[in-house]
């Protein structure tokens, strides 16, 4: 289990390093000035980030109260995940649109550019962050607190 200072690092350099990366590049897909695709892309991050929150805390008391208990299994992670998508999609949309000035049609073509960037981004973000940063192994979780 990782540590409280570890999965912090984890989530700011994974948030930066996105937006370092997805500013410019959307920028230049989309033929949008860089501080407009710049902000939108900080807003949306921050929006993701409370609506991470607050799904995940909403989908376990339902999950709770219907099925007894939070832990998923396959089809229900699958649900869960398109759930989430759909939902910051639409959480998203009317904003893109809004503040870029374009149709909810383009909006939504540049909100499936940016979810297909960040899954291929977190695969390879998380994939370098493990080689980097190896979690502990399995025996020094079970025997400590993994929590500092």
């Amino acid at each position: 289990m990782r540590t409280f200072r570890d999965r912090l690092r984890h989530a700011l350099s994974f948030e930066i390093i996105a937006l370092v990366i997805i500013t410019p590049l959307g920028a230049w897909a989309f033929g949008i000035p860089l501080g407009s695709i710049g902000f939108v892309a900080v807003v949306s991050a921050t929006i993701a980030t409370a609506w991470t929150y607050l799904y995940n805390l909403v989908f376990d008391h339902a999950l709770l109260r219907f099925a007894g208990d939070v832990r998923k299994t396959v089809p229900m992670r699958i649900v869960h995940a398109l759930l989430f998508e759909a939902g910051l999609l639409l959480i998203l949309l009317p904003f893109i649109a809004w503040y870029l000035q374009v149709s909810l049609i383009d909006a939504f073509m540049m909100d499936l550019a940016f979810a297909a960037f960040y899954l291929a981004y977190a695969f390879i973000f998380n994939w370098l962050y493990d080689l980097l940063f190896p979690p502990p192994p399995a025996s020094a979780v079970r025997g400590g607190d993994a929590t500092g």
